[in-house]
């Protein structure tokens, strides 16, 4: 299993993308931070186009991705 240190899980309220990512990364056994972009106009900028998006340091891992690729962006 991966380290839960500093995931981080950007998306919005109400985007279904972002549900199927949730569930991909609970599936996972991860624990990451939800950050809805649409409270940081930054994040907004940065993410608008492309949430849902999980991130680890300076790692990033965009939509769409399944469970075998959440698996490699995870090291496993």
């Amino acid at each position: 299993m991966p380290s839960n240190q500093g995931y981080v899980l950007y998306h919005t309220d109400g985007c279904h993308l972002c549900e199927l990512a949730k569930a991909l990364v609970d599936n996972a056994q991860l624990t990451y931070q939800h950050i809805d972009i649409c409270e940081d106009a930054e994040l907004a900028e940065r993410y608008g186009t492309s949430i849902p998006v999980l991130a680890h340091g300076q790692k990033q891992l965009f939509w769409p991705f399944d469970a075998s690729e959440l698996a490699d962006f995870l090291g496993e």
